[in-house]
């Protein structure tokens, strides 16, 4: 959970995720989007893959990034749990 919400922490970060939200995106569409060198970007999607946010799809000379939804649930569900905002369950 550690590495998740380190992850999380940048900035850019974020905004990568804000934009895979919308769908695959090429590694090259990615970087155009900011003003940073490429092995900076490449930083940052590598931390986005190791913390379990993106996953990479080699399509011939492109790697395209998906963001994995199923750990953005997970970290969700974690703040939730300790604001005490998560839904209890119904008593019988």
């Amino acid at each position: 959970m550690n590495t998740l919400f380190k992850a999380l922490s940048h900035p850019a970060r974020r905004r990568i995720i804000e934009m895979l939200r919308a769908g695959p995106m090429a590694s090259g569409d990615i970087a155009a989007a900011f003003d940073m060198s490429w092995p900076t970007i490449t930083g940052h999607l590598n931390a986005l893959k190791d913390a379990g946010l993106v996953s990479p799809e080699r399509e011939g000379q492109t790697i395209r990034y998906r963001l994995e939804i199923s750990a953005v649930e997970e970290a969700l569900a974690f703040l939730m749990d300790i604001a005490g905002t998560a839904p209890k369950e119904s008593q019988p």
